[in-house]
């Protein structure tokens, strides 16, 4: 009796209320409500009160700031307003030297492919510091908000997520795992379907994700293809959150590894081995296979190989149009002022990153789902992926660039240099050559 410590005893009842009273309201607020696919409104009304939020937070802003001419508040300008034809028949100067000199410190500084690789710029200060780190500073006001958003972000949001996120992962290695040992059929495919969407739902909550989804008339069936632009590991979640797709990727080892075997024991996935990714016709040949028995998902498939940072569309590989299935396309448009969904691979891992989303505010996105569309008569497959890539980013109102993504980590392609020596060259020998011709 003399080691007995009653506040000790104390200490642990009011921890195992807390715990209780903690993941009961997770069950009962967001894991019961994903399973049924529900919602109670709460995650719209807390990105309400972020936009009113913002909203005083960029008044105070305005306010605070004192030169209202800086230059970061101005366009971009060329300087001398000089703006020359590149047809020009003029002929070449010596002063033109300095045009040309111009030309390349502005394809430097307003290079349109690097910058697609890095976190687009917000125009306001969404209270996190990896929006512009000048702002917080403004005024006393602002760096306190700044100050309790921290709190609030890191010290109850992220390890609310962290629990959600291992929530759904747990219960779909499990879950898929045990169905993995029915017989093949119209139960096994039932009880897979109804299990992928509860737990990416979970991993949805995880995420405060805020998805608007438009057209579902034309969401993807099976024994089709559906594609669409790539800016996040997460795009996966967000859309196998409406709907059940079979993915196609590579073989990993570790958690990643642990996860895809356990899924493909419930749906037929499409996993490559390291050696198998470079073989084309074995690619093509099991997306192929799959696609022609109409009782398999769709697959999903991001054509761009690579995350590009939601202002964009870069080119799609055309492997995935050569197929001749019919294309479901898929718009989705992050917002950003909730939070930065692109993943910069070359900066950040996907642990680092995942962290980064879970301590963000939330993850606000709409997605459209296109009408199908299918390959037209003496269309190839390089202009049918254009086709579907135009329309792509139409609708989400991206850039569409004919750009290779492998440019994140490649170089640029030699047809590419030659193009533009060609077209400095038509300016400086073309006036000549047309003279001489005539």
């Amino acid at each position: 009796f003399q080691d007995f410590n009653p506040f000790d005893n104390l200490l642990c009842i009011l921890l195992g209320i807390s715990f209780t009273v903690w993941f009961t309201l997770l069950l009962v607020f967001i894991i019961v409500p994903a399973i049924f696919g529900v919602s109670f409104g709460i995650r719209q009304l807390y990105m309400k009160t972020l936009l009113k939020i913002f909203e005083w937070a960029t008044r105070r802003i305005e306010r605070g700031a004192k030169d209202k001419n800086h230059p970061l508040h101005k366009p971009y300008s060329n300087g001398d307003g000089s703006n020359r034809d590149l047809d020009s028949a003029s002929e070449f100067e010596m002063s033109d030297i300095f045009y040309f000199c111009r030309r390349g410190v502005e394809s430097i500084m307003d290079d349109e492919v690097t910058k697609r690789f890095s976190a687009e710029e917000l125009e306001s200060w969404n209270l996190l510091t990896r929006s512009n780190y000048n702002f917080q500073h403004i005024s006393l006001r602002l760096t306190v908000l700044w100050g309790l958003g921290v709190v609030i972000r890191y010290g109850f949001l992220l390890p609310l997520r962290v629990t959600l996120a291992f929530t759904g992962v747990g219960l779909l290695v499990v879950l898929t795992s045990i169905i993995g040992f029915l017989p093949n059929g119209r139960t096994k495919n039932f009880l897979s379907e109804k299990v992928h969407l509860m737990c990416y739902r979970i991993c949805v909550r995880a995420l405060t994700a805020i998805i608007t989804y438009h057209d579902s008339e034309n969401k993807p069936k099976n024994g089709g293809i559906c594609v669409a632009n790539h800016t996040s590991p997460i795009d996966v979640i967000i859309l196998a959150s409406d709907g059940c797709y079979a993915m196609v990727g590579q073989i990993h080892g570790g958690l990643m590894g642990v996860i895809q075997k356990s899924m493909v024991k419930a749906c037929p996935h499409i996993w490559f081995e390291r050696s198998e990714v470079k073989d084309r016709h074995l690619v093509a040949k099991r997306l192929s296979d799959h696609v022609e028995d109409k009782t398999k998902l769709p697959i999903l498939i991001f054509p761009e190989g690579t995350c590009i940072n939601n202002t964009s569309v870069m080119m799609f590989k055309k492997g995935s149009f050569e197929i001749g299935s019919t294309v479901y396309p898929v718009a989705i448009k992050y917002d950003p002022r909730f939070g930065d969904a692109f993943w910069n691979s070359s900066q950040f891992g996907m642990v680092s990153y995942l962290l980064r989303m879970m301590s963000s505010w939330a993850i606000v996105c709409s997605v459209w789902y296109l009408p199908p569309m299918s390959r037209e008569e003496g269309e190839d497959a390089v202009q049918f992926a254009n086709r579907v890539k135009a329309a792509i980013a139409r609708q989400g109102g991206l850039v569409d660039l004919l750009w290779d993504g492998g440019l994140k980590r490649g170089k640029v392609k030699d047809t590419f240099k030659e193009e533009q020596q060609k077209l400095y060259s038509k300016m400086l020998v073309g006036t000549q050559e047309d003279r001489s011709r005539s």
